[in-house]
């Protein structure tokens, strides 16, 4: 099987290389060193605005479901933004120095940060506050929840260090000659690890051992990223020779390298990555109308429950909650609109 790659939309809306790129089942969102973050719409293909919060290089984003964005700078702060009004919900002044990698807990309820002060810090995302800090020896520059949020990773130059939640201690260490530059969860037990250099690595966080190991590039890998489709595991890696690559891994064959799939020279200086998966139109191609228009309702109900699972200080999220349950079909609808209207008429 291989794929083709053709180019869709193109916009140059930074004055600065880019530095941190998201997505979420709607937007993309990149951080530049022009100290903005960028906002498109995939739907529509078009640019949706920019963030203006932070003074310095934005260094890292990250979604939670669709409603919450949270991002971290060179100015020691992590902004969380609500993505329906994108509007910032709390600032927060997370690290002495620059935040240099966030990740947030699968779970909604929790964030962990890294800054140039040599911390590690545990963010509380219900009330909005600090719930740990650790000190680390050296300064970490990735950080990273397993999607099970069972344990979560470290990166300090060509160190992985892992760690459990339940105990918040090292339980495994991975050393390579080379400074990685990315890293990936496949599955809760498996990582893949990119250093400044052409090689893909495969390692167990159970045993630390290299499962694999195989050249991708001519030139250092700078980002990988990683999907599932239709059970088949995609990797995807970006060079700083130009090229995306696309391949399949098959998990019952980890020792074995992985099929490329596509590759496109982008004739760029890469920096980062991320894939935004059109599930739309995945849902159009493999049902008729009827089930589509189904299902996107089902979808919508569930992604207000996701929505609504955490609050991180966004109180309209919990009225909504407490509608859902006493309100029928129509009043769903009707009470939003009448609540904005309401606040139009205050402010106004």
């Amino acid at each position: 099987q291989s794929w083709t790659v053709v180019p869709d939309f193109t916009h140059h809306a930074h004055s600065a290389s880019l530095s941190a790129v998201a997505v979420n089942n709607r937007y993309v969102v990149t951080g530049s060193r022009d100290e903005t973050i960028q906002i498109y719409d995939m739907k529509k293909k078009i640019e949706h605005g920019a963030l203006l919060q932070h003074n310095g290089t934005i260094t890292c984003l990250e979604f939670y479901g669709t409603a919450h964005l949270l991002s971290g700078a060179e100015d020691g702060l992590i902004c969380i933004w609500n993505t329906k009004r994108w509007e910032c919900l709390k600032s927060i002044k997370a690290h002495k120095g620059h935040v240099t990698s966030l990740s947030i807990h699968p779970s909604g309820k929790l964030a962990l940060s890294v800054g140039t002060d040599k911390t590690l810090r545990t963010w509380n995302l219900v009330e909005g506050r600090s719930a740990f800090i650790k000190n680390l020896k050296q300064n970490a520059h990735i950080i990273k929840w397993s999607p099970d949020g069972e344990r979560y990773v470290t990166v300090i130059t060509n160190k992985v260090d892992i760690y459990k939640l339940d105990t918040a201690s090292i339980t495994g260490t991975i050393t390579t000659e080379k400074r990685f530059s990315s890293l990936r969860f496949i599955t809760d037990s498996i990582l893949a690890i990119a250093g400044d250099d052409e090689i893909i690595r495969f390692y167990s966080c159970d045993s630390q051992k290299c499962l694999c190991e195989f050249k991708a590039h001519e030139n250092r890998i700078k980002d990988i990223y990683s999907f599932e489709r239709e059970g088949q595991h995609v990797i995807v890696t970006a060079s700083s020779d130009g090229y995306i690559k696309m391949w399949n891994l098959d998990l019952n064959k980890i020792k074995d390298m992985p099929s490329l799939l596509c590759e496109v020279n982008t004739k760029a200086r890469l920096t980062c990555l991320a894939v935004w998966l059109d599930q739309a139109s995945e849902m159009k191609e493999n049902s008729d109308k009827a089930a589509t228009s189904s299902q996107a309702n089902e979808d919508e109900k569930s992604s207000i429950v996701r929505k609504n699972k955490v609050c991180w200080t966004d109180k309209s999220d919990k009225t909504v909650k407490r509608k859902r349950k006493i309100t029928p079909e129509k009043q769903k609808l009707e009470a939003p609109l009448q609540k904005k209207k309401k606040k139009w008429n205050s402010s106004a």
